[in-house]
């Protein structure tokens, strides 16, 4: 298909405008969209004005916009290894080192639970590998809690949670 408006180049952009309930479609060359001027740029072209990491700051600045807790800490965390600041790395919107995860994790856990529900990321399970998924995330749970029940010298728990893990680990072989 060509270009609508030059007539010359393939059309690669497709626009639908719906204005007032009246549906338009046109299809145009990238040289005859840009120039139209009014059609978002596509964020995967080189030299295109999207950012991601300008996104990621964007979310990470969220705890300073309306309806966050305010900031109260005064001193900038900084990163034992590479240096950076908590700020730098919101206008960055990545880390400098693998410590930063580290230096910076009591501010990343709010932002984690807005982003995702949760600290942890499960993604998705396969329906044929499910059960055993289950399984493995029982087990380590399970054991998490029993080295908690024996640092706290709850003894009976954790004879209790050594046995419930031999009966999982025992069925999964």
């Amino acid at each position: 298909m060509l270009c609508e408006r030059c007539h010359e180049r393939p059309a690669t952009v497709h626009v639908t405008k719906i204005i007032n309930g009246v549906q338009t479609a046109y299809h145009l060359c990238e040289v005859c969209a840009k120039e139209q001027g009014d059609v978002f740029p596509n964020p995967f072209l080189m030299g295109s004005p999207f950012d991601f990491n300008k996104l990621l700051s964007g979310l990470l600045n969220m705890e300073s916009s309306s309806g966050f807790a305010p900031v109260t800490t005064q001193v900038q965390t900084r990163c034992g290894t590479c240096g950076m600041t908590y700020n730098q790395f919101t206008q960055i919107g990545r880390f400098g080192c693998p410590d930063c995860y580290d230096a910076f994790s009591a501010r990343l856990e709010s932002l984690l639970r807005r982003i995702q529900n949760g600290l942890r990321h499960t993604g998705k399970v396969p329906g044929s590998a499910g059960e055993r998924q289950q399984v493995a995330r029982k087990l380590e749970q399970l054991r998490r809690e029993l080295q908690q029940a024996v640092a706290q010298e709850q003894f009976e728990r954790a004879a209790q949670l050594r046995d419930e893990i031999r009966k999982l680990e025992q069925g999964a072989q």
